[in-house]
């Protein structure tokens, strides 16, 4: 079992002195780095500032048991931390507040977040994955006040699956499970429902999380007393404090943020029972101030009054510090030993003032250099076309008038100067165009690239492989053939588990898992408890250090639980780090046609708009699920697949290849060819155009069946304009609310695809009641489109153009 902080500090007086004074000046140089950082923003050189000062002490005691290998997932206000243990330097805390897209200079989030958003590099240029077990990691932070907390109990149980799973290069993502989870949450933020889902579920898992608690009293202007029950989170989180022999529960310690040789002693048994024993422990710091308050959109003497911004000025932890250390002596062999004296500590907050301003000072020039250089590229282009014509002139006399100059301001005038010459075919106009294009292609790449990989393992790398079928090929439910094909997939990816509600001991709702767990133990094979949120989070978590989790959620209405989650943290990991970290995770979930309220959505259109950088994929059958879990398990991105719920019980003819097919995404599949109408569908509806297309070729119209299979990606080829061009009709068919998915599908066709040229009619969208569908077939039957729905509606189509052949029903 690795060492831990208690375990390891035996040193010299010596030693201990010059650590004490080297967390003084980290503190000094964060605090400093706020200070400035608050200037910037208020001169204008900056768009927002939010800051850590208050937070130094507890902050630089937490670095000290943070060791290689170890995760944080936190928010906003821990810079101090990422400072300490070398993930942030000065000039990359100002670049990334200048919003700088190098990657160099910001490597965090090359520009992409606000500052206080930290993140370490878990990937090299080419996607793959670096070694994390040399490097102090941070998972990319997001804003959403406790969304931290999720993506934390997976960073936190994958050193528990760790410790017993093994696979070729493991050794790059753990030491035997040894790593500890830190998590950061604000105090007003533990009155949110994922901060006590994820609290519940890691006593209950019992893995090793350490959850530090900011305790500064208020959140932005509203008091503590008004956030939750009790005022005193330690209080409230009594009940979870654990016993002793029981495997439940955590430890709660509660320090004071201003007391540094207690925050020193409170994480090094933080760590201890995290790391040794496995257990989570919540950290309460409280008496935490901010200087500052809450950012630079307001001021906090709006909402403090004099008694508390007194009691702040005097228990700032960095007035503390110093207090502390200017008190402290010690007796060594018949002599007084003194830590420092008043002048050598303000000669470190000399150096640390100087430190910060040079860092800060050096990031501008380096960001104002990008900016210049586009400029002397620019400007010289422009002022070539000025003889031509003179509302260039006139364009290029505003420009010179801005004070401050950014990317926008040259690009308007660029694109504005094009504009105007737009009838010219000059060698000078032409120059410039080109060198638009040329820097447009760069920027495009600075603010959007990575929304999916850019890596060899995408998904659309992936080779297809068909599914092989021989007289051999039984004939099974579709539940049996996800169930085989899972056998195979777990047998052959030992990094791969599943987890769910009912997905372990019963082998989920549906019996697509029987057996599975007694087969690979119910590490790889488990049960959750009813917690969507934390469902989804432990599987990021887990994603992001190097496992294959499969995350289930047992009916895709459930989603809606998840929907924040994936929007705001899964889909954006690649694109808030810029391709630095990845977290591949596929979401099982199974819906469509099932009946009732809440057990019979189709929430795609919020799915498909809220989670852009997630793969939704949408099979028709269980045998091509299979092959999606199976393409996807080899590519490096994010994927929620939903199986058609009606599907488990109808015979499907089993591959023999299970496990090793794979279905290509963003392709279609044509499932019935005809001459006179395209429709256009996906998931458990196909079923439903495949019945109205038989009765339709019956009364003379020959319908093309398209099934799309997947939604994000969206038919690459474009083979649905194909299709279109040969019928001239298009009908697109979804069981989600009017505008939904389908207004997507007719986006993607027509704009992308250029299909309206082919259009002898206008197109035609048939989707559900823009309510739920309520209970019994009926309510199915009445509220989502019928078999006769299409068949009526694609018949009235060529009523319009065609009465006589086509009388009105």
């Amino acid at each position: 079992m690795e060492t831990t902080y208690i375990e390891t500090q035996q040193i010299s007086f010596q030693d201990f002195k010059n650590q004490i004074l080297e967390d003084y000046k980290l503190g000094r140089i964060s605090r400093e780095m706020s200070y400035l950082g608050r200037r910037e923003v208020l001169t204008g050189k900056a768009k927002f500032g939010i800051f850590g000062d208050g937070k130094e002490l507890p902050q630089l005691a937490m670095a000290k048991v943070f060791k290689d290998g170890d995760f944080r997932s936190g928010y906003y206000r821990d810079q101090t931390f990422a400072f300490a243990i070398g993930a942030v330097t000065v000039e990359s805390f100002f670049a990334q507040l200048y919003a700088d897209t190098s990657i160099e200079r910001e490597p965090a989030s090359a520009g992409r977040q606000m500052n206080g958003h930290y993140a370490t590099r878990s990937l090299n240029e080419d996607g793959s994955w670096k070694n994390l077990m040399k490097q102090k990691n941070i998972s990319s932070d997001i804003s959403p006040t406790a969304g931290q907390m999720p993506r934390l109990l997976g960073l936190a149980l994958a050193s528990k699956v760790y410790k017993t799973v093994k696979f070729e290069g493991s050794e790059k993502f753990s030491d035997n499970g040894n790593e500890v989870a830190f998590g950061t949450i604000g105090d007003a933020s533990t009155a949110e429902g994922h901060f006590w889902e994820t609290l519940n579920a890691a006593c209950a898992l019992q893995v090793p999380m350490i959850t530090s608690i900011w305790d500064d009293g208020y959140g932005i202007s509203v008091p503590t007393h008004n956030q939750r029950a009790k005022a005193d989170i330690a209080e409230m989180l009594s009940g979870f404090q654990r016993k002793e022999g029981e495997n439940q529960g955590c430890e709660i310690i509660q320090v004071k943020a201003w007391d540094y040789p207690s925050l020193l002693d409170a994480y090094a048994k933080a760590e201890h029972f995290a790391r040794t024993e496995s257990v989570p422990v919540v950290v309460h710091v409280i008496e935490v101030t901010q200087p500052q308050g809450h950012s630079t959109s307001g001021s906090h003497e709006r909402y403090k009054d004099e008694d508390r911004l007194k009691w702040e000025g005097d228990f700032d932890g960095l007035v503390k510090f110093k207090e502390w250390i200017l008190d402290y002596s010690i007796e060594i062999e018949g002599a007084e030993q003194q830590l420092a004296t008043a002048e050598d500590l303000e000669k470190i907050e000399a150096e640390a003032k100087k430190f910060v301003k040079d860092g800060q000072k050096k990031s501008w020039e380096d960001y104002q250099k990008t900016i210049q250089d586009l400029k002397e590229t620019i400007l010289p282009l422009v002022e070539n076309l000025k003889a031509q014509n003179t509302e260039v002139a006139a364009e290029l006399e505003k420009f010179k008038a801005v004070i401050s100059v950014a990317k926008k301001d040259l690009f308007h005038l660029v694109r504005k100067c094009l504009l105007l010459t737009r009838a010219s075919q000059s060698a000078e106009r032409q120059d410039l165009q080109t060198k638009y294009a040329e820097i447009s292609t760069i920027e495009k790449d600075n603010y959007s690239s990575h929304l999916y990989s850019q890596s060899d393992w995408k998904a659309t790398n992936v080779k297809e492989v068909a599914p092989v079928f021989s007289d051999a090929s039984e004939t099974v439910d579709g539940r049996v053939v996800v169930r085989n094909n899972f056998d195979k997939i777990f047998n052959k990816y030992p990094e791969t588990l599943i987890f769910g509600e009912d997905a372990g001991n019963i082998g989920d709702v549906n019996q697509g898992l029987e057996g599975l767990q007694e087969k690979y133990g119910d590490l790889r094979i488990a049960d959750t408890g009813i917690r969507e949120a934390t469902i989804l989070g432990q599987g990021i978590g887990m994603a992001m250090r190097g496992l294959r989790p499969i995350a289930e959620i047992q009916y895709l209405d459930y989603i809606l639980y998840c929907l924040q989650g994936m929007s705001d943290d899964l889909a954006t990991v690649q694109y808030r780090t810029r391709g630095g970290q990845k977290a591949p995770l596929i979401i099982r979930t199974r819906g469509h046609r099932l009946e009732g309220v809440w057990h019979s959505g189709s929430p795609m259109a919020g799915i498909l708009n809220l989670s852009k950088g997630i793969l939704v994929l949408v099979p028709r059958n269980l045998t091509i699920a299979a092959g999606f879990y199976n393409t996807m398990l080899q590519a490096d991105e994010p994927a929620l697949i939903i199986e058609c719920l009606n599907g488990y019980r109808l015979k499907e003819k089993q591959p023999d290849n299970l496990g090793e097919f794979t279905i290509p995404v963003g392709k279609i599949e044509v499932t019935k060819e005809g001459s006179d109408v395209t429709l256009v569908t996906y998931g458990s509806t196909w079923r439903l155009v495949m019945e109205a297309a038989a009765e339709l070729e019956k009364i003379g119209i020959s319908a093309e069946v398209i099934d799309i299979q997947s939604l994000i990606p969206f038919d690459l080829s474009h083979e649905i304009s194909q299709s279109v061009k040969k019928t001239n009709r298009l009908v697109i068919i979804d069981e989600d609310v009017e505008g939904g998915a389908s207004a997507f599908i007719l986006q993607q066709i027509l704009e992308k695809q250029k299909a309206f040229r082919y259009l002898d009619s206008d197109p035609l969208t048939i989707s559900a009641e823009n309510h739920r569908p309520p209970y019994g077939s009926d309510g199915d039957y009445f509220s989502k489109p019928s078999a006769d729905d299409m068949v009526e509606k694609v018949y009235a189509l060529f009523t319009e153009t065609n009465p006589e052949k086509f009388p009105k029903i």
